[in-house]
C-alpha cells in the first residue's frame, strides 16, 4: 500500500483532531503543517516532528511529495485556498465542513479537479459514528420500519465571546450561522438517515449575540412521500449547552441519537440493550469519526475502495442547508431542496474578511 502524505493549512481549534486521526490511519503520514500565525504552526511542528510554514505556496513548493492537503481553513475560505491548491500544485483536497459555502462553488471545484486528475475529499465525520451505523443499519433491515417523523433538536450556548475570537465568526461569508456550522452535521443527517428532503419552511432569528447570521432556526419539512420532520437549531440557550440530538419515529419504534457529535445511542426501542453497545464515550466535539474519513482517503488513492462521499452526496447537502435560508428569505415559504437556487447570503464575497486570511504567492 503506497502511503499517502497529507500537510494541513490552518492549525486552528480542529486541526490537533486531524492530525491524531492521521497519525492512527496506516497507510497515512502527515508530513508539514501550515499556519499564518507562526506560534500555532510552530507548535504542532515540533509535537509531531514535521516542517512547519507560514505560506502554503513555499510548503507545497518545496514539498512535493505532498499528496493530499487538508483545508481546515475559515469556512468562507475553503473555496479560495482548495482551488489555489488544485489550479496550481493538483493536489488532492480534504476539506473540513462546510466543505463550500456555495453549490456553484462545489461545481467549479470538482471540474477543476477531473481536469488536474486529482480528488476532492468532503468530511462528514458523524456518519461514521457507531450510534449512527445502528440506526442507519435499522433503517435500511426496516428493524425501525418506516420513517413517520425526523427531528433535530440543537440547544447549545455561543456567548458574544465565541463570535469575537475572530473576525470570520458569525458572518454570512466565511461562517454562516447556527445551522450552517453548529448544526451543520445534524442537519447533514436528515439526509444520511432519511434520505432527500422534499420542502422547507424555515424562520431564523439573532437572540442571544450581535451578530449577522442567525443565532437561533425553526423549520418544519417534508420528505417526497408522507414522513414529516421539525428542526430546532440553536446557540441562544443559556447558560450552556443542554442538547443536540437526532430522533426519528418510525412505524416500528423510536431511535434517538444525542451527546456531543451524536455518539451516543440515547434510545432504541427495538433492543434498548443495543444503546450501552453503540454508545462511545469521546473526548471532545469531534468524535472519531476523522479516524475512519482518512482510513477511507488512503484506501481510495491505493484504489481499494472508492470514497464514501460522493460529488452528488456533497451537493445534496450544500442544497439542504441553502434552503433553509432561501425559505427565510421568502418569510417561511415552503422552499424546494433540490434546486438550482441559492441564498444570496450564505457564502456572498467578502474581502474585508478574506484579505486577513490570503496567503499571496512568493
Amino acid at each position: 500500500m503506497k502511503t499517502v502524505k497529507v500537510a494541513l493549512i490552518g492549525c486552528g481549534r480542529v486541526a490537533g483532531h486531524h492530525l491524531r486521526s492521521i497519525a492512527k490511519v496506516e497507510g497515512g503520514e502527515i508530513v508539514a503543517v501550515c499556519d499564518l500565525a507562526e506560534d500555532k504552526a510552530k507548535a504542532y511542528g515540533a509535537e509531531y516532528g514535521i516542517p512547519f510554514f507560514t505560506n502554503y505556496h513555499t510548503m507545497l513548493q518545496s514539498m512535493p511529495e505532498i499528496d493530499v492537503v487538508a483545508i481546515i481553513t475559515p469556512s468562507g475560505m475553503h473555496f479560495e485556498h482548495g482551488m489555489d491548491v488544485l489550479t496550481r500544485y493538483g493536489k488532492h483536497i480534504i476539506m473540513e465542513k462546510p466543505t463550500f459555502m456555495r453549490p456553484e462553488q462545489l461545481h467549479v471545484a470538482y471540474d477543476e479537479a477531473a481536469k488536474k486528475g486529482a480528488k476532492i475529499f468532503p468530511v462528514f465525520q458523524n456518519r461514521h459514528n457507531k450510534a449512527v451505523r445502528k440506526v442507519k443499519e435499522a433503517l435500511s433491515n426496516g428493524e425501525l420500519g418506516d420513517i413517520r417523523i425526523m427531528n433535530v433538536r440543537l440547544r447549545w450556548c455561543r456567548p458574544q465571546r465565541y463570535y469575537d475570537l475572530s473576525p470570520w465568526r458569525g458572518t454570512f461569508s466565511h461562517d454562516g450561522g447556527a445551522i450552517s456550522n453548529q448544526g451543520i452535521h445534524h442537519v447533514d443527517l436528515l439526509r444520511f438517515l432519511g434520505g432527500e428532503v422534499d420542502k422547507v419552511s424555515a424562520t431564523m432569528r439573532t437572540l442571544g449575540a450581535e451578530i449577522e447570521v442567525e443565532d437561533t432556526v425553526v423549520s418544519t419539512f417534508t420528505y417526497p412521500g408522507k414522513a414529516v420532520g421539525s428542526l430546532e437549531v440553536t446557540t441562544a440557550a443559556r447558560p450552556d449547552d443542554f442538547e443536540a440530538s437526532v430522533s426519528i419515529v418510525g412505524s416500528n419504534g423510536l431511535a434517538q441519537l444525542g451527546g456531543w457529535a451524536v455518539n451516543e445511542l440515547q434510545v432504541f426501542t427495538p433492543d434498548p440493550s443495543a444503546c450501552a453497545t453503540y454508545s462511545e464515550k469521546i473526548p471532545d466535539a469531534y468524535g472519531f469519526g476523522h479516524t475512519t474519513v482518512y482510513a477511507n482517503l488512503v484506501a481510495d488513492l491505493n484504489g481499494v475502495r472508492p470514497f464514501d462521499v460522493t460529488r452528488e452526496d456533497c451537493l445534496a447537502s450544500l442544497k439542504l442547508w441553502h434552503s433553509f435560508y432561501r425559505s427565510d428569505e421568502a418569510n417561511g415559504a415552503w422552499t424546494s431542496v433540490d434546486s438550482d437556487e441559492q441564498s444570496p447570503r450564505l457564502g456572498r464575497a467578502n474581502d474585508a474578511v478574506s484579505n486577513l486570511y490570503r496567503t499571496p504567492a512568493p
